[in-house]
């Protein structure tokens, strides 16, 4: 797939395909490459790009609220998620967060509750070019547990994830870690319970805010628009 871009409008296309909008019919060649203009029938251009993390984000058909990339970022960030390693992650939702760590190189194994949650992470693996490096499984992570061991990363998205951290160090390799993800501190604080009773160390918990800024003429300040928080990220690690 490929983005064209317009100003400040961008479509998701395929290579050989034609789009139609009200700036006019643009025909796309089979060969088409980044960094391309293409012409419509009326005239307008648009750039051709190859879509990237972000890009993704805004075009996955989504199934609730994902994780937002400056979520990612800090799971990455703390855990040092990288090429080869292998994920262990549950509450597959949208697939944000296991399309990113594919693309990173991981290998990923997810688990996804409701089955149709799961077909449309599935479509939108294919879609981020992962689909050979995430497994999108339908059902419930604590049914699987004895089956599933040896993962550098656990990363958990769901209102059971306490039941899972006390399971980490079965299905972490020594210096693996874990990652929880909440919108709700009560959460957090089971998990962080449950990591401490697992022996777990370097137990930290972060909430995540981030705030726009605006540039105006009487001066700079922080955006007043919008709360900023979106989740409370727990970081522990199996030694």
């Amino acid at each position: 797939m490929i983005l064209l871009v317009h100003e400040d409008r961008e479509y998701l296309r395929a290579p050989g395909g034609e789009l139609h909008t009200d700036l006019g019919i643009v025909d796309i060649p089979d060969d088409v490459e980044p960094g391309q203009v293409l012409e419509s029938h009326l005239g307008d251009e648009f750039v051709v790009r190859e879509p990237r993390g972000p890009d993704l984000f805004n075009h996955f058909e989504r199934t609730g609220a994902p994780m937002m990339p400056r979520d990612v970022g800090l799971v990455v960030g703390h855990t040092g998620a990288a090429m080869g390693d292998r994920v262990l992650d549950a509450g597959t939702g949208t697939g944000v967060l296991s399309a990113y760590l594919g693309r990173l190189g991981a290998e990923v194994t997810t688990y996804e509750r409701k089955a149709d949650f799961a077909d449309v992470a599935r479509e939108n693996m294919e879609l981020a070019g992962v689909d050979d490096l995430v497994d999108v499984r339908t059902g419930d992570i604590t049914e699987h547990l004895d089956d599933l061991s040896g993962f550098d990363l656990l990363t958990l998205d769901t209102e059971n994830a306490p039941d899972v951290v006390e399971h980490a160090p079965d299905l972490l390799v020594s210096g693996g870690f874990v990652a929880v993800y909440s919108p709700f501190v009560e959460n957090s604080r089971a998990s962080v319970q449950a990591a401490r009773e697992a022996g777990l160390t370097d137990i930290e918990t972060f909430e995540t805010i981030q705030r726009h800024m605006d540039f105006g003429e009487r001066g700079s300040r922080p955006s007043t628009a919008g709360v900023g928080h979106t989740a409370y990220l727990t970081f522990a690690r199996y030694e």
